[in-house]
């Protein structure tokens, strides 16, 4: 045996170092733990085998515990299988469907330009159209759970148990299917939504507002003009919901005066009027010419003497401009051209 003088230098262990030869150690544990690329190399040396990390365990450094890296894991959102039943539909043909569906409901005219991206297909599964059908205890009036017997008074399921829905017979099924296509019909008429409640207003607002004097209050009236038509036989008033006198039943005509009177806008009488006997228009073919005489059987132009001549029909007249008028605004226009 070898003394323990041959044996070399013994190294002080941690216990018997004090103070600061105590922290710097602790370091260096710490740094070594924390080196990555200690830690590479020593997993490096653990897939070489094992005589490679054995002179380590030899040289009397103690060994770090290895800790192996597993593998990146998978993604956990894997996708999932698609179904077989399922078809490819693409997602122009979806949007469509919709587009039509909101015009039949709701009268919407929606535009390809204006829809989403309808790139790429969809899946879509065709299901059969299913009914919840509950059952209900006769005797207690509970639901039917899973199982065939009433979990309040354990009364097995019999025919005598009502069902909700309750089946419907062979007369309301075809009442349904007829009202299904009535709805159907008018859904491809593109019939306007009509409410279901009255939109006309209830009541008439009236504007009012209390008198300064304190006696009726004031009400809101658009302005009217009061037109006042006189009887040229009788001289009284004629209704304004007539067209005849209630005194002497003379029918209105053109020489009954009107006030206000506007004979620039009606100088051949007021429309509605009959021809009237004192004073009559007429117009000539030939030239035009439009002249006021009192009635007779021949008459004659008094510009070119011609007889072709027609009574004329009251009616409204745009008035003729102003000459000083006229002459203001070519003066105007002078000036324009001229700066």
């Amino acid at each position: 045996m070898s003394s323990p003088a041959q044996a070399g230098p013994s190294v002080p262990k941690e216990k018997d170092r004090k103070g600061i030869g105590k922290v710097l150690s602790r370091w260096k544990t710490v740094l070594k733990k924390a080196d990555p690329s200690r830690r590479l190399s020593t997993l490096g040396s653990s897939k070489a085998g094992p005589s490679t990390a054995a002179p380590a365990a030899a040289g009397g450094e103690p060994a770090e515990e290895l800790i192996p890296i597993s593998p990146p894991a998978q993604s956990l959102a894997a996708k999932k299988p698609e179904d077989p039943n399922a078809l490819k539909i693409p997602r122009s043909q979806l949007f469509a469907e919709r587009a039509k569906k909101l015009g039949e409901l709701y009268g919407l005219e929606l535009k390809p330009s204006e829809w989403h991206s309808t790139e790429g297909h969809a899946l879509r599964v065709e299901k059969p159209i299913k009914m919840r059908v509950h059952r209900r205890c006769h005797l207690c009036n509970t639901s039917f759970g899973l199982g065939k017997e009433c979990p309040k008074c354990k009364h097995p399921k019999c025919k005598a148990c009502p069902r909700v829905p309750p089946k419907r017979t062979e007369a309301e099924r075809e009442e349904s299917r007829k009202k299904r296509a009535a709805m159907i019909k008018e859904r491809e008429a593109n019939a306007p939504i009509i409410p279901d409640w009255d939109t006309s207003p209830q009541k008439k607002v009236i504007l009012r507002r209390p008198a300064k004097t304190g006696g009726q209050d004031l009400i809101h009236k658009p302005p009217r003009q009061r037109i006042r038509r006189t009887c040229c036989q009788c001289e009284k008033l004629i209704s304004s919901k007539t067209k005849s006198c209630d005194s002497c039943q003379h029918t209105r005509c053109t020489d009954c005066p009107r006030d206000p009177a506007k004979k620039d806008k009606y100088p051949f009488g007021y429309p509605g009027d009959a021809p009237g006997v004192k004073v009559g228009h007429y117009t000539c073919l030939d030239c035009k010419h439009n002249f006021s005489e009192e009635p007779s059987d021949d008459k004659v132009c008094p510009k070119c003497s011609c007889r072709k001549c027609e009574r004329l029909t009251p009616r409204k007249v745009q008035p003729e401009p102003d000459p000083e008028v006229l002459k203001s605004l070519a003066a105007k226009l002078e000036n324009i051209r001229i700066s």
